[in-house]
C-alpha cells in the first residue's frame, strides 16, 4: 500500500532508469516539463497526490502502477 507521495516518486524513478530514459526524455514523451518528472521523483506532494492517496485509503483502494508489455 502506497501511503506517501515519496513512494511513487521511487516507483516512477525506478521505471524510467530500467527503461534507460533521461528526465528530459520521458518528460518529452509525456508532455510535461523536466521540472515536473523531477518534482514527482522527489517525491513531492505535486496536484496534493498525498490527498489523493488519502481518499482512496478511506475507500479501501490501493493505488497501483504496473508496467505494461509493448
Amino acid at each position: 500500500m502506497i501511503d506517501h507521495a515519496s513512494q511513487i516518486g521511487a516507483i516512477v524513478r525506478a521505471r524510467r532508469l530500467k527503461l534507460g530514459l533521461r528526465q528530459q526524455e520521458l518528460a518529452e514523451l509525456a508532455g510535461c516539463s523536466t521540472r515536473f518528472v523531477h518534482t514527482v521523483e522527489a517525491g513531492k506532494a505535486t496536484l496534493r497526490l498525498n490527498k489523493l492517496v488519502d481518499v482512496l485509503d478511506v475507500l479501501g483502494l490501493e493505488l497501483t502502477v504496473t508496467g505494461r508489455a509493448k
